[in-house]
C-alpha cells in the first residue's frame, strides 16, 4: 500500500510538472521553418548575389567575383528608372478605376435601402475573372486586339475606322490593355474585401445618421470611409505590391519585349531579362531595388494614412472624454 501511494504521488508530481505551454512552440514551428527555407534564405541569397559579378558569356562562366555595389551602379546607369515609371503608370491606370468601381459596388451590395436582387449571382460574376489565369487572360486579349483580330474586324465592319488599328503598336493602347486586364482580374476581389469591411460597421450608426437627416453621400464620406480606412489601406498596399510585381500580363501581351519601344517594360520584366541571360549579379541588384521600393512605398502609405486615422480616432475619444468630465463636474457642482 505504501509503495502504491508513493507511485501515485510521483505520477501526480509528473503531471503537475508538465508544461503544456511548450506545445505552442510545436504548432508555430512550421511557419518559421517554411518562412526560413522559402523566404529568408532566398532573400539573403539574393542580396549576396547582388554583390558579386556572376554571369555567362557564351559557354564561359564569369565569376562569382566580389564587386561590392558595382552591380547597383550599373543598374541605375541603365533604363531602370524608365521601367519603374512604366510600372507605376500602368498600375495607376488600372487601380484608380478598380478602387472607384469596387467602392461603388460594395456600397450598393451592402445597402439595406436598395435591396438589390440576385446579389449572389452578381457577386459570383464580378469575382469570376479573378479565377482566370493571367496568362490565359493575356492570350485572349492578344488574340482579340491583334492586327487581324476580332476587334479590328468589328471596327471595320461598323465603319468606325477606314483602316486597321494597330493596338499593340501604340503606347497608349498597349498600356491601356494591360491596365484593363489588371482591373478586370482584381476589381471583384477588391469588392469582396471592401464589402466585408462595410458589413463590419455597426448598422445602428447608419440608422442614427439617417434619423439625423444625413443623405447617402454624407453617410459615405463621414461614416463609411473613415471606418473602412483600415481595410482600404490594406487593399491599397496589397495592390501596390502587386503592381510593382506586375509581370505575366505585359510579358505575354508584348512577347516579353515591352513593346512598343519598351514603353510597357515593367520592373519585373527587366529582372526577368537578367535571369534569362544568367546574369545573377545584376538580377540580384534589381531584386534588392524592387524589395526596397516595395518596403519604402508600403511603409510610407501606411504611416501617412494610418497616423491620420489614429489621430482622428484619438481626437474623437479625447472629445468624448472631455464632455464626460464636464458633465461630471457639473453634476458634482449641483449636488
Amino acid at each position: 500500500m505504501a509503495s502504491q501511494n508513493e507511485n501515485e504521488k510521483k505520477a501526480l508530481k509528473k503531471r503537475k510538472g508538465f508544461d503544456f505551454n511548450r506545445w505552442g512552440y510545436f504548432f508555430i514551428a512550421p511557419f518559421f521553418i517554411i518562412f526560413t527555407i522559402f523566404s529568408l534564405i532566398p532573400l539573403i541569397s539574393t542580396f549576396t548575389n547582388s554583390l558579386f559579378e556572376n554571369y555567362r558569356d557564351g559557354l564561359t562562366q564569369i565569376g562569382p567575383r566580389f564587386v561590392g555595389f558595382a552591380n547597383f551602379v550599373s543598374v541605375f546607369k541603365s533604363d531602370i528608372l524608365r521601367y519603374i515609371g512604366n510600372t507605376f503608370i500602368i498600375w495607376m491606370a488600372g487601380f484608380i478605376p478598380q478602387i472607384a468601381i469596387s467602392l461603388l459596388l460594395s456600397v450598393w451590395f451592402t445597402s439595406t435601402d436598395l435591396r438589390i436582387k440576385a446579389q449572389q449571382f452578381f457577386k459570383t460574376v464580378i469575382y469570376m475573372p479573378n479565377l482566370i489565369m493571367a496568362s490565359a487572360f493575356a492570350m485572349l486579349f492578344f488574340t482579340i486586339f491583334s492586327d487581324n483580330g476580332p476587334a479590328n474586324s468589328i471596327i471595320l465592319r461598323l465603319g468606325f475606322a477606314n483602316e486597321k488599328i494597330r493596338f499593340l503598336s501604340s503606347v497608349s493602347w498597349t498600356r491601356g490593355l494591360v491596365a484593363t486586364m489588371n482591373f478586370l482580374m482584381w476589381y471583384g476581389n477588391t469588392t469582396i474585401m471592401l464589402m466585408a469591411g462595410i458589413m463590419g460597421i455597426d448598422d445602428s450608426i447608419f440608422e442614427a445618421a439617417k434619423i439625423d437627416g444625413a443623405n447617402p453621400l454624407q453617410v459615405f464620406v463621414r461614416i463609411t470611409m473613415p471606418m473602412l480606412m483600415p481595410i482600404f489601406i490594406y487593399v491599397l498596399i496589397t495592390s501596390l505590391i502587386g503592381g510593382i510585381q506586375m509581370f505575366d500580363v505585359p510579358q505575354i501581351l508584348t512577347n516579353g519585349e515591352g513593346n512598343p519601344n519598351r514603353t510597357s517594360m515593367t520592373l519585373i520584366m527587366y529582372l526577368n531579362k537578367h535571369l534569362a541571360s544568367k546574369n545573377y549579379g545584376m538580377a540580384g541588384a534589381v531584386s534588392v531595388i524592387t524589395f526596397a521600393l516595395t518596403s519604402v512605398f508600403s511603409f510610407s502609405i501606411y504611416s501617412m494614412t494610418m497616423n491620420k486615422y489614429r489621430n482622428m480616432t484619438g481626437g474623437h475619444t479625447s472629445t468624448h472624454s472631455k464632455k464626460a468630465k464636464n458633465k461630471g463636474i457639473t453634476a458634482g457642482g449641483t449636488k
